[in-house]
């Protein structure tokens, strides 16, 4: 069936805002010449667009011809703010951005596992007000007569864990601190007018490889997280995939060869984790004669992987050089054990190395790991070194609070 003038409207309206969310400030012209619509049909939705704030005037193309065709229209970024928050074991990251995505504020309240359940959500939402505040004290000042300018809109948590798919609640998950599940709940209270959305964490950090960094060009592929801990988002035919209970990925848990025992329903010791977790990287390092990581965190064995590959291609490296080799070897030997297994269920094509861990292996981490794969699997698979590294959460967060901003702002109002 034909689409009524008001259905089309509205699709154009929106065809227009996202052309003006992922290019940046256009013309009339340069949005006829992108939506193939008519003159007239571009100069109705710039009217429509401007009247209801959405859109305004930025500036003037570099044309030499001035007028009206010369104006560029901008999406209004202050007319909303975002937050993001990267929550881990050791404490919460946050970041205030506007509509587009620009970053106003960052802020982070470090939280000790010795900190109570209501003393730690305090401190993590206090984080989050502060960041707010600070990021309307840098906003710039609303146009004469508009109200509710900068208000939060949209928060979005990345968490490691189960987010059960039904709810949106973070659900118990085995070792995970008890403020994890209580945060959101506080932060929309004390928010109230604002949207609050959890998702696991790596989940997040595919969709930001897939937007911005090593999966731009992927509609199928796997992310494996190596941090803290190791984790698995699939993404298939461009759609993340969560599971019946919200726990595809949850590769921790996986059984493997080479750990004592086997992990359990509340426990993934014993499973992947144990060899591919920070902790056991960072002992399988000191077995190798490489220093010790300072925490055995994420980025503290980023340091140690870092240190490897540098010593591993240097021309000059020696014992210590030929003592990276080994441990980057054995590295990519477990990493692949954990990777085989999601290929041979999946054949995604693509696996990328995410999380602190996997960029700083870097390429020469991910060709170990490719090279093993090709040995213990007849499908063919790339394996790329995430971008984003430990930063994937947050701007996976940040991409998931704007999408679903702008899907209810830039939504037509009745006409």
């Amino acid at each position: 069936m034909p689409a009524s003038p008001s259905t089309a409207r509205a699709i154009n309206d929106r065809l227009a805002l996202r052309l003006l969310q992922q290019e940046g400030p256009l013309t009339a012209g340069q949005l006829k010449q992108l939506t193939g619509l008519s003159r007239p049909t571009v100069a109705d939705l710039v009217e429509r667009l401007t009247a209801s704030g959405l859109i305004t005037v930025v500036g003037e193309s570099g044309e030499q011809r001035r007028g009206p065709n010369a104006r560029l229209y901008g999406i209004v970024a202050g007319r909303a703010h975002l937050a993001a928050l990267d929550v881990r074991t050791e404490g919460v990251f946050v970041l205030v951005s506007d509509l587009v995505g620009r970053v106003l504020a960052e802020g982070s309240a470090p939280i000790g596992g010795d900190t109570g359940t209501g003393p730690a959500v305090e401190q993590a939402v206090t984080a989050v007000e502060r960041t707010v505040k600070e990021a309307q004290a840098a906003a710039a000042p609303p146009p004469e007569g508009v109200s509710a300018w900068g208000r939060l809109h949209t928060v979005g948590i990345g968490a490691p864990g189960l987010v059960d798919p039904a709810t949106g609640d973070l659900r118990d998950s085995g070792g995970l601190p008890a403020w994890h599940r209580r945060l959101a709940a506080a932060l929309q209270e004390r928010l109230p007018e604002a949207r609050v959305r959890v998702e696991n964490e790596t989940n997040l950090a595919a969709l930001a490889e897939q937007r911005e960094g090593a999966a731009r060009d992927r509609d199928t592929f796997v992310l494996l997280w190596l941090g803290h801990g190791v984790g698995a988002a699939v993404v298939l035919d461009g759609t993340l995939r969560r599971g019946a209970s919200g726990g595809t990925g949850e590769i921790g848990f996986l059984p493997v060869p080479g750990t004592p025992v086997l992990p359990s329903a509340t426990d993934c010791d014993g499973g992947f984790h144990s060899l591919a977790g920070a902790a056991a990287i960072a002992r399988l390092a000191v077995e190798h004669g490489l220093p010790a990581a300072g925490p055995a965190d994420g980025p503290g064995v980023a340091v140690v992987v870092r240190t490897a590959v540098a010593r591993a291609t240097d021309p000059d490296g020696g014992p210590a050089g030929a003592s990276a080799e080994r441990f980057l070897d054995a590295l990519a030997g477990r990493i692949a054990i954990g990777a085989a297994s999601v290929v041979s269920i999946l054949d995604p094509g693509c696996v990328v190395l995410g999380g602190e861990i996997g960029q700083a292996g870097g390429a020469v981490l991910a060709e170990r790991v490719a090279e093993r794969l090709r040995r213990m699997s007849p499908l063919a698979t790339e394996v790329r070194a995430g971008h984003l590294g430990g930063g994937a959460v947050l701007r996976g967060a940040l991409l998931t609070a704007r999408d679903r901003a702008q899907d209810e702002l830039f939504a037509p109002a009745d006409r």
